[in-house]
């Protein structure tokens, strides 16, 4: 899997949200200003080039439909994410943003009871 430029992601998002659509669908959810009807078709053609996308032709028209999930894109990004800033170490992650956001102790417990809570689950 290939991570995506910030363009492709904003188009993935959409995808992701309504599932299916035209060029047409994605473009009325971007937000203003709003690229070009082609720039938002040429985004889209490469994201079917890279695997991420896929389509249904109805004659010249195409609708098209994630073929990647967004669940399995999200963890592809942040393993590389994590890879790249903090070494793979998720506790160095962790730890930046503790530091970075001032959490007390009593903010750290509770994100680690939650965390704990979450894994149970599942």
């Amino acid at each position: 899997m290939k991570e995506l430029t910030k363009a492709e992601e904003q188009v993935m998002q959409i995808l992701w949200q309504i599932e299916r659509g035209f060029v047409k669908d994605v473009l009325s959810k971007m937000p203003e200003p709003k690229p070009a009807y082609n720039t938002v078709s040429t985004i889209i053609r490469i994201l079917e080039k890279k695997g991420f996308v896929g389509y249904k032709a109805y004659g010249k028209t195409h609708e098209y439909f994630p073929l990647v999930d967004k669940t399995s894109y999200s963890n592809f990004y942040l393993k590389n994410f994590i890879g790249g800033y903090f070494g793979g170490s998720f506790q160095k992650l962790v730890s930046f943003f503790a530091q970075e956001n001032d959490m007390d102790i009593k903010e750290f417990e509770s994100l680690a009871k939650h965390v704990g809570e979450d894994l149970k689950e599942d």
